[in-house]
């Protein structure tokens, strides 16, 4: 909780999202996939951006479900009132599933203990078959029981599922392999007595594979304006990352900067000094590669620290309190989150998802209407 004094003072620094993207993302989504329902996915707390405000703008824009991991998240969305058909399938033995069936939660089930404690409950059911992601869901050789338990139970199952490991690889093969094991496992169901409807797409499969769609798709990294894809789309990140300028200083020629002195002056410059580094989410591997949007493009220089970095300015004006953009939507010419994760060799997802930290203040704007909280 924010103490009163902190919400007294500017923020050290701020992750933005915009509403309105959010919105605009899911409509897009939403008409690549026009004969299915779409599912949100809102689980890590949003992917970072809050999943609260997320689900809501989701839900405004044409999701008609919302998906989270744990029964802990779903409950959250719960309680802040939000009654959409929400699925969560992730949880540790022994979790306690009764609030979330009480609140008309859908559990995702793999195995039959979870199955006993959903019909025990008088749970809704959404069976996952493995199809060659091999995390998650029932091995295929146990399948064929799982959905006679199902069927046998008398529990509600809406639906069977599975997740596909190389979607955002168009053309990969296991795709494919991945899709007729899917139907198998369907056919499978249907001869045990159950009905259920079906969901398989990611946000890859979403905007690529049609054929893939069945009943529901599941839009998670794409709804963020994030592209697993990498081909154009008219995705708009939602998500910025914001500081500010706090002391600007002269260098001299021959003058080090940061731990190690890894960088050192050739002639004299300005530097402006950031308060944010490594324990507000900027990777320290990304020391020598960092770029920031300070009125332009700018090179951090030498070592990302814990809390701050310097940004070379040359002999241009900075003062005190420039905002200073440590990533956005790109539409300036901005570092956007994508280009940090190509640097580091990692994906925008591990980016975005670790922006939820306790010295950053998140805050939400709504497209050109401005801020809303």
């Amino acid at each position: 909780m924010k103490s009163v004094m902190a919400d007294r003072n500017p923020p050290r620094a701020d992750v933005c999202v915009d509403l309105d993207a959010i919105r605009h993302n899911v409509r897009l989504l939403a008409a690549a996939a026009p004969d299915a329902e779409v599912m949100a996915v809102v689980k890590a707390d949003g992917y970072g951006h809050g999943a609260v405000p997320v689900a809501r703008a989701a839900l405004s824009a044409g999701a008609s479900w919302l998906g989270v991991c744990s029964v802990a998240e779903a409950l959250r969305l719960r309680a802040e009132g939000i009654t959409a058909p929400v699925l969560c399938w992730l949880d540790v033995p022994g979790t306690d599933l009764t609030d979330a069936v009480a609140a008309g939660v859908h559990i995702g089930v793999s195995d039959r203990a979870k199955l006993a404690a959903v019909a025990a409950l008088g749970g809704v059911a959404h069976l996952k078959i493995d199809t060659g992601l091999s995390r998650n869901g029932c091995p295929p050789e146990r399948w064929h029981d799982l959905v006679t338990a199902a069927a046998a139970s008398g529990v509600e199952v809406h639906s069977i599922w599975s997740h596909l490991a190389c979607a955002d690889e168009p053309g990969h093969p296991s795709v494919d392999a991945q899709a007729k094991r899917f139907d198998d496992a369907y056919d499978v169901a249907l001869a045990a007595g159950l009905r259920p409807r079906r969901h398989l797409a990611n946000s890859a499969a979403t905007l690529s594979r049609p054929d893939l769609h069945h009943d529901m798709v599941r839009v998670g990294i794409a709804m963020y304006g994030l592209n697993p894809l990498r081909q154009r789309r008219e995705l708009r990140p939602a998500m910025s990352f914001r500081s500010s300028v706090v002391l600007v200083k002269r260098l001299g020629e021959g003058e080090s900067v940061s731990y190690g002195q890894t960088w050192t002056a050739g002639r004299p410059t300005t530097v402006a000094l950031v308060p944010v580094g490594y324990a507000d989410g900027v990777p320290r591997l990304l020391s020598g590669r960092l770029e920031v949007w300070l009125g332009r493009r700018r090179p951090v220089l030498g070592r990302v620290c814990m809390d701050q970095i310097v940004v070379d300015c040359g002999d241009d004006a900075v003062c005190v309190g420039d905002e200073v953009v440590l990533f956005g939507d790109g539409g300036r010419g901005e570092p956007t989150a994508t280009e940090w994760a190509d640097t580091l060799g990692t994906i925008d997802y591990e980016i975005v998802t670790g922006m939820y930290r306790p010295r950053i203040t998140r805050r939400y704007v709504d497209g050109p209407r401005g801020e809303v909280g």
